[in-house]
């Protein structure tokens, strides 16, 4: 089993960024999604992610108008797990598929 690394300082999060954002009303045309540098931009191959009010919303860029709303906290925890080599299994996948 994979060790989860330890971090120098555990975050302390407010409760406004461990609030949702609210997406309702919000239309994914209107968002400035940011993507991987190594997608081609042509959309249908990776994850984007873009900053709303109260959080970020991330979507499949193959399926561009179904949003998925995350607050600042898990954002931040999710980050450090990647940076820290907790989903560095899953990296390999495509390569087996």
């Amino acid at each position: 089993m994979q060790q989860v690394p330890e971090y120098e300082e555990a975050p302390v999060y407010t409760d406004r960024q461990r609030r949702k954002p609210v997406l309702d009303g919000l239309s994914a045309v209107d968002l400035n999604w940011q993507h991987p540098a190594e997608s081609n931009g042509a959309g249908g191959m990776c994850v984007e992610m873009a900053a709303v009010p109260g959080g970020i919303a991330i979507r499949d860029s193959s399926n561009p108008d179904v949003m998925l709303g995350c607050s600042a906290a898990e954002i931040d925890i999710f980050l450090r797990a990647v940076a820290g080599g907790e989903f560095n299994r899953f990296r390999l996948l495509a390569d087996r598929a």
